[in-house]
């Protein structure tokens, strides 16, 4: 291909056309322009820079830029932690003869989810006395709330 059909030119409309004849705002539109200081890329023809000549003072010819704004923002991605490798303990062989110290709790890893926030396990069915049928959440419900109004009333 030759350079001459590849070359393009960007313009932007920079005016808006209230005010003016209807002939140049139907200009702007067949220019690919539906947006005040929008930007389009047409062909180097000259019909194109005949149209842009019959409405300088609603459009504007730019440079192209470089590169999209988009492209401008860093990309990243997010790795899920990774799980330090747990540390051995070692502890001296206990001998049977010497039982008279008080044995001292075993030090275990830190587990991977060591900051996780822990939520109490909730009250078992057969905790609550009834062992025959689980509640519905509807019931557990009326009874907390039950509980909540008795708790709230004046003890007289």
């Amino acid at each position: 291909m030759s350079d001459k059909a590849q070359r393009t030119v960007r313009i932007k409309w920079i005016r808006s056309g209230i005010g003016f004849d209807h002939h140049q705002k139907r200009i702007v539109r067949s220019l690919g322009l539906g947006k005040l200081n929008q930007e389009v890329e047409r062909p180097d023809t000259p019909q194109i820079r005949g149209l842009v000549a019959k409405v300088p003072h609603l459009v504007k010819i730019v440079e192209a830029s470089k590169q999209a704004a988009w492209t401008l923002v860093p990309e990243y991605t997010i790795y899920p932690p990774a799980a330090a490798p747990a540390e051995r303990v070692e502890t001296a062989p206990e001998s049977p003869a010497v039982e008279t110290e008080k044995p001292e709790a075993p030090i275990s890893a830190p587990s991977a989810d060591a900051g996780a926030v822990r939520e109490p396990p909730l009250p078992s069915a057969e905790a609550a006395g009834d062992t025959a049928t689980e509640k519905s959440g509807i019931e557990r419900h009326a009874e907390i709330a039950g509980s909540a109004q008795e708790e709230s009333k004046p003890e007289e």
